[in-house]
C-alpha cells in the first residue's frame, strides 16, 4: 500500500538528516534514465533486505552532497520508454515482481519525487535478468559479490511467510475486532470460551498471534490471512485476497464482467468463496431423472478442493500478486502465485509438498483442504465422474494455473484432451490399486461396449505418446491393463 503524503513528507526529511546516503536510499536531481531507475529497483529492493529495512528510496530534487532541496523537472507519469509508461516498462522488466510507486510532493515550493521500492522478500529481485546491490554507494552485480550474496540469501531462508507480523503491539480488543475466533471455534465445532484470555491463549498456541515485549500482541501473518474480518485492515496481505471474476463469453475480451473481490480471511471467508463462485457459475439442466433439476456445470466438491489447493500452496513471498479465479462461458481458471513444487505430471499420486505448511495442517483441521494432501486426485475423480473434460495444468515460471472445464461430450473433445483424460484415468486407477482398462476407460468417458474399439484405438495412441504402458503381467489383449507411464 503506497504511503500518505504527510508520511512521504516526513520520509524525505529524515533521510536528508543522514550526515551521508544510506546504502538503502539515493539522492538524484533530474537524472531518469529508464535503465538506471530499472537497477536502482533492484539494487534497493536488495539492500533494504540486507539491512533489515522495509523499504529502499530514490529521492529526485535533492543534492546529493549537501542534502539540500533543489527541485526536479523529473515527472513520472510523463515518462515513457518507446511506446509505453515508464511504470509499465519497469513493471514488464522486473522480476519477480515487487511493489514499486512514485510519488510528488512539493517542499519549500519545490518539486520532489520519492520512489518506495519495497525490500526483496523470498529470493533477490531482478531488472532484466540481473540482480543489482548497493555497495557503499554504487550500484553493482550482485554475482560479482559472493559473501553478500550469501548474506542475503541466508536472510532469505529464515523469513517463514507465517510468523511474520502482520500487525505490531495489539491490545487483546483490537485482536479479538480484527480476527474472526468465532469461526475458528465453529469450524472446530467447539464450543466458545467465556474468558477473552483464553480464546487469546489459544491463538497463540496456533501461531497465529504472539506475545509482544511491551505487554501487547502481534497478529502473525497466520492469523490475519486465515481470519481477519477485512483483510485491507492488514496493508501487507491486502493483495493476497481472492479475486474473482466471471466473463460474459469464452475470452477475456467479452462485453461484459462481474468482479468480486474476497475481503475476508481464507478460513472466515471459505463458504462465501464457493458461493461467490456458484452464483457466477450458470447450470446445466439434468433430464436424467422425472423431475427436471438445475445441475451446477462443475462438481461442488471438485471446487472446494480446487480452492484449498489455491490457497494452500501459493507462493506468499511473491509481491504484488494473489490468488484468482475466472470463469467464463465453457471454463473456470484459477491461477496461483508461485511455480509448482512437483512435476504438473505428478500432481496425482506424489505425496503432499506445501510451502505453508503451518498453515496447511491448521486448514486441514479446519476442514478446508483434502486431509491427506491428496486433494488434485478427488478433483480428477470428480471430474471423471460427470464425464468433464480433464483439468488442465499450466506450469509458468511465477505462477501455477489449473483450468476445470464445463461438460464436453467425447466426440467434441480434442485429441490431446483425450489423450490427457486417459492418462489421468490411469493414474487415478494406480492409486486406489485398481486396474485401468478399456471398461474402466468407456465407464469414465460414457462410451457404450459396441464402440469399445474406438476406446482400444485411444489406449494404443495414449502408449505410442508414451503417456501409458501396458501391464507386463497381462498379455492377452482381451484382459490387457494398463498403468501410467512412470510406474
Amino acid at each position: 500500500m503506497p504511503f500518505e503524503h504527510d508520511s512521504i513528507i516526513n520520509i524525505i526529511n529524515e533521510a536528508r538528516r543522514y550526515n551521508t546516503e544510506k546504502p538503502w536510499i539515493e539522492f538524484k536531481v533530474n537524472n531518469s534514465n529508464p535503465q538506471e531507475i530499472g537497477e536502482y529497483i533492484s539494487a534497493l529492493s536488495n539492500t533494504a533486505a540486507l539491512f533489515n529495512q522495509n523499504y529502499g528510496f530514490v529521492i529526485w530534487g535533492i543534492n546529493n552532497v549537501t542534502h539540500e532541496i533543489e527541485g526536479t523537472k523529473f515527472i513520472p507519469e510523463k515518462e515513457k520508454k518507446g511506446n509505453q509508461s515508464l511504470e509499465l516498462w519497469l513493471s514488464t522488466l522486473i522480476e519477480p515482481q515487487v511493489q514499486f510507486y512514485f510519488h510528488t510532493v512539493k517542499i519549500e515550493g519545490r518539486s520532489v519525487v520519492l520512489l518506495e521500492i519495497a525490500a526483496a522478500f523470498s529470493s533477490p529481485i531482478k531488472f532484466q535478468g540481473i540482480e543489482y546491490i548497493r555497495i557503499g554507494s554504487n550500484k553493482k552485480k550482485l554475482k560479482d559479490f559472493h559473501d553478500t550474496e550469501r548474506q542475503l540469501w541466508s536472510i532469505f531462508s529464515r523469513e517463514v511467510f507465517e510468523q511474520i507480523v502482520a500487525i505490531e503491539s495489539a491490545s487483546l480488543d483490537t485482536v479479538l475486532r480484527m480476527l474472526d475466533y468465532r469461526d475458528y471455534y465453529e469450524r472446530l465445532k467447539e464450543p466458545l470460551p467465556s474468558k477473552d484470555d483464553s480464546i487469546i491463549e489459544r491463538f497463540i498456541e496456533e501461531k497465529m498471534i504472539a506475545h509482544n515485549e511491551a505487554g501487547s500482541y502481534n497478529i502473525l501473518n497466520l492469523g490475519a490471512i486465515l481470519f481477519a474480518h477485512r483483510l485491507s485492515d492488514f496493508p501487507t496481505l491486502e493483495r493476497k485476497a481472492i479475486r474473482i471474476i466471471s466473463y460474459s463469453g469464452e475470452g477475456k475480451a467479452s462485453s461484459s464482467s462481474r468482479e468480486t473481490i474476497l475481503n475476508k480471511g481464507y478460513a472466515n471467508g471459505f463458504e462465501d468463496l464457493i458461493s461467490f463462485i456458484f452464483g457466477m457459475v450458470p447450470d446445466n439442466e439434468d433430464f436424467s431423472s422425472p423431475l427436471r433439476k438445475d445441475i451446477p456445470v462443475y462438481p461442488e466438491e471438485a471446487v472446494r478442493e480446487l480452492m484449498g489447493n489455491l490457497i494452500i500452496h501459493q507462493d506468499f513471498h511473491m509481491r504484488g500478486t494473489g490468488p484468482m479465479v475466472e470463469l467464463f462461458k465453457n471454463r473456470m481458471e484459477v491461477t496461483n502465485p508461485g511455480a509448482p513444487l512437483i512435476e504438473k505430471d505428478r500432481f496425482v499420486d506424489h505425496p503432499p509438498v506445501s510451502r505453508n505448511e503451518t498453515m496447511a495442517g491448521l486448514l486441514r483441521r479446519l476442514g478446508i483442504g483434502e486431509e491427506r494432501g491428496y486433494g488434485f486426485d478427488k478433483i480428477v475423480l470428480e471430474t471423471e465422474s460427470h464425464q468433464l473434460p480433464p483439468p488442465h495444468i499450466m506450469a509458468y515460471d511465477t505462477h501455477t494455473r489449473v483450468t476445470l472445464y464445463a461438460h464436453k461430450s467425447f466426440s467434441k473433445m480434442s485429441k490431446t484432451e483425450r489423450l490427457q483424460a486417459c492418462y489421468l484415468h490411469a493414474c487415478v486407477k494406480w492409486v486406489l490399486q485398481e486396474d485401468m482398462t478399456n471398461s474402466s476407460l468407456r465407464e469414465r468417458f460414457a462410451i457404450d461396449e459396441k464402440n469399445k474399439a474406438m476406446v482400444s484405438r485411444l489406449l494404443g495412441d495414449a502408449c505410442k505418446a508414451e503417456l501409458i504402458k501396458k501391464h507386463t503381467e497381462v498379455t492377452s489383449d482381451k484382459y490387457r491393463r494398463y498403468i501410467p507411464y512412470w510406474a
